[in-house]
């Protein structure tokens, strides 16, 4: 269950898993994620920051410009993301099969 704690909101491993591509900026993160709200994509990358998972780069440049990479504590996180994913996928394929299993030839 802990690791619940680091990943369980809805927004939180999407946002891992984009961040984990390479270091990306808010803007970036909207793009991938337009149903999010900005106020919970800034929620949501804070609680990562917070307990170690993601870092916040400040580059001292004019305009001020912010990118987001993972930690490496992130990094172990990642095992049971690509888990999710994949039960995700199969899953996925799975219902889709059995709801045309059940259509007329």
């Amino acid at each position: 269950m802990t690791a619940l704690y680091f990943i369980g909101k809805r927004w939180k491993p999407a946002v891992l898993w984009k961040i984990n591509e390479g270091a990306v900026r808010f803007k970036n993160l909207k793009e991938v994620l337009p149903y999010i709200s900005d106020k919970m994509l800034s929620n949501t990358i804070s609680e990562l920051e917070r307990d170690g998972i993601v870092q916040k780069i400040i580059y001292d440049e004019v305009p001020l410009r912010v990118e987001y990479s993972i930690t490496e504590f992130g990094k172990s996180l990642l095992p049971l993301l690509v888990e999710m994913n994949d039960w995700g996928t199969k899953t996925k394929e799975k219902i889709k099969d059995e709801s045309q299993g059940d259509r007329p030839s």
